[in-house]
């Protein structure tokens, strides 16, 4: 289950027909994917900012009536959410709202701050009230202190890098300005683009593209990007290109649409290529290879590509339901399994078929696919995974309560994961070939396949599968 894997989406105009809260729309259109159980848009019209969120799709959301609601400005953000079962409530949906006496700031946020129950302890004990359980209150809070106690939001963003602790890409709104930042490890991914004269920040590309904004760059990470009326600058005090980058590899293995370019990599490419290890790595005799859509599709394409093994459109996939993997209830997404994938008879009929899928976590969604395609007629289905066996707890915006849940903990054996799945063998990306999907030297997180963990948690709970252990 995913945990706060957000979408971010910031414009500041510098035209005057540049409808802002419309761009910000069809960005977070383009970015529906990172997040479906709530979103908002915040308008900045001369230092008044205008917002609207709720739990929904976009789509639902923002109706005609709530998007003329928000008015006309020259700054806008937006955010996506997924929130896990205990955290969904539509008072968590971003972005982050929050007046002070030197003004007022709108946040909105992708990732997970490791140090922020420590913080929010430390100000509810200075006499803050929350009103919300989202982290991004915290980090709101954070910022809103130090802008108290300096001359500019900027600097107070330079000074909250002191205290935030893990993963975050964050796009921010004040009276005048726009800010994108991005932690120190570049766990999560955020870019900019050029709309005309204006400036276009996204969690992804496709999210430019969307709005017909041209890619300038990844925001570093460490990276401050201040926006506003006098253009584009940086501030760039704890850029380190010595320090190891820590992006998550789900990134390219499911989280990001694989049209989208993150820190230079094509996800397309990405997910082929892990594709063409996996088939080097797993040689399987087949009639045919097909991939789970959609995360799944571009690694069964280079499996076959590597193997000679033709591919074909294996699922029919109901487009009108969303993932199944982020949806808050377990049950919701055991259920939504059959209506969402239905085999292709002709396709799989009396064949033994390679079936490629982007991740395995805890089995409870691979175990009626697999049945499908028995149901359907094929003679084999082997298993084929474009990532690592997910093993350990993720502190960073991947939640897995309980490790043990894990089937890649529950059995010793990818024999005995092939069993317990129904498939006749199964095959997990190596580990150690991680590298191999982006360029040389851009570090990677593996922290759930190996327990290398890039920034140590604080006050999150030990388990027999962490490496933290002694």
């Amino acid at each position: 289950m995913l945990h706060e894997e957000c979408g971010v989406f910031g414009v500041f105009s510098h035209a005057e027909d540049l409808d802002v809260a419309a761009a910000t729309y069809h960005g977070l259109f383009a970015l529906q994917h990172r997040g479906q159980e709530s979103c908002g848009i915040y308008v900045n019209d001369r230092g008044v900012q205008t917002g609207h969120k709720a739990k929904g799709l976009v789509n639902d959301v923002f109706t005609e009536t709530a998007l003329n609601g928000l008015g006309q400005g020259r700054m806008a953000i937006g955010h996506v959410r997924y929130g896990s079962a205990q955290s969904n409530r539509a008072r968590n949906a971003q972005p982050m709202h929050v007046n002070h006496s030197n003004g007022s700031l709108v946040l909105a946020y992708n990732g997970s701050i490791t140090n922020a129950g420590e913080l929010r302890r430390k100000f509810e004990f200075e006499g803050c009230i929350f009103h919300t359980t989202s982290e991004a209150e915290v980090i709101a809070y954070t910022i809103t202190r130090e802008r108290l106690m300096v001359d500019s939001i900027e600097e107070a963003v330079q000074e909250a890098y002191n205290h935030l602790e893990g993963a975050f890409s964050m796009v921010m709104m004040s009276a005048q300005k726009l800010i994108a930042c991005r932690d120190k490890h570049g766990f999560r991914p955020l870019c900019v683009g050029k709309l005309g004269e204006s400036y276009v920040v996204a969690s992804e590309t496709c999210a430019l593209d969307a709005v017909g904004a041209k890619f300038l760059r990844d925001v570093l990470p460490g990276e401050i990007v201040v926006i506003d009326q006098e253009g584009m600058r940086s501030l760039k005090t704890y850029v380190d290109p010595a320090h190891p980058k820590s992006m998550c590899a789900f990134e390219y293995i499911y989280f990001a649409r694989p049209d989208s370019v993150i820190d230079r990599n094509s996800v397309h490419i990405s997910r082929e290529n892990a594709g063409k290890i996996l088939a080097k790595t797993y040689p399987v005799k087949a009639d045919v290879v097909i991939g789970v859509p959609d995360s799944g599709l571009q690694a069964a394409i280079g499996y076959s590509k590597e193997s000679g093994i033709p591919y074909a459109i294996g699922f029919n996939k109901n487009r009108y339901i969303g993932r199944t993997f982020i949806q808050p209830a377990q049950g919701q997404r055991r259920n939504s399994v059959h209506i969402k994938l239905n085999p292709v008879p002709s396709v799989v009929k009396g064949k033994r078929v390679i079936i490629v899928d982007d991740s395995i976590v805890r089995g409870t969604t691979t175990i009626p696919i697999v049945q499908l395609l028995r149901d359907a007629g094929a003679k084999k289905v082997h298993v084929m995974v474009a990532s690592p066996p997910y093993k350990f707890p993720c502190y960073y915006g991947t939640d897995v309560k309980n490790p043990e849940d894990l089937i890649a903990n529950r059995f010793d054996t990818f024999e005995g994961i092939a069993q317990a799945i129904g498939a006749d063998s199964v095959g997990f990306f190596p580990v150690d070939q991680l590298q191999k999907l982006v360029r040389p030297g851009q570090g990677l997180c593996t922290a759930c396949f190996n327990g290398d963990y890039p920034v140590q948690p604080k006050g999150a709970p030990l388990t027999k599968y962490d490496k933290r252990l002694p």
